[in-house]
């Protein structure tokens, strides 16, 4: 719950460190866990209750989001699910899908915050004031679509490939609802990642009511 109020009231390059370093220091730690040892049915359960939870609120919180860095936030909760998918299984499969996951994540995360950080120094603060980017800077706006498009996980893009290991690696461990909620999630968090290429491409600089975040 404290993620979307630091990512907007840190600095953005603060805010990267704190979305990436921490998530991959937990998956380092709990990959030994899972390579040299092994976790019983009890904590399995409690991964597939805190990945479906993840999934749910951050799919769903980015819906009702009007700025970019709390969206980023609630993405990232999402993401977080989505790896620790790889966490539930507690298989080879698992792990080597868990990898790959938190490498694109890094990967896509680091893209992402860089384009923020750059678009700070045009004060574009909210979902709206991208309206104008694909015109005054279409390089910009045409990289920072495809980040978004790859975190929304459309294929054939990174983020399309790191969710189909995941939820491969689900099916494979007998996680039968794991999986359909990831890909019901990974749909709901289409649209609202896809808010941003949505609007930095088609929409032109206009006023917007902004309604207070959630």
């Amino acid at each position: 719950m404290w993620a979307p109020d630091i990512y907007e009231g840190s600095p953005t390059p603060v805010t990267a460190f704190l979305s990436i370093a921490p998530k991959i220091s937990i998956s380092a730690n709990i990959s030994r866990v899972s390579i040299y040892s092994s976790y019983g049915a009890t904590l399995q359960q409690i991964f597939f209750f805190c990945s479906i939870a993840s999934m749910i609120l951050g799919a769903l919180a980015a819906m009702a989001q009007t700025k970019v860095k709390r969206l980023l936030a609630h993405s990232s909760i999402g993401h977080v699910g989505y790896i620790r998918t790889g966490f539930s299984c507690g298989t080879i499969e698992g792990i080597q899908s868990r990898l790959i996951g938190i490498f694109i994540y890094a990967s896509m995360t680091i893209d992402a915050f860089a384009i923020v950080s750059a678009l700070r120094q045009t004060r574009v603060k909210y979902i709206a004031d991208l309206g104008a980017l694909a015109k005054t800077n279409p390089i910009l706006a045409i990289t920072f679509s495809i980040t978004m498009f790859s975190y929304a996980g459309i294929p054939p893009l990174a983020g399309f490939c790191s969710k189909f290991y995941l939820f491969f690696a689900a099916l494979g461990c007998g996680a039968y609802f794991l999986a359909p909620v990831g890909v019901v999630t990974s749909v709901i968090g289409r649209w609202a990642a896809g808010r941003l290429p949505r609007v930095s491409q088609f929409w032109g600089p206009k006023a917007v009511l902004r309604a207070p975040d959630t």
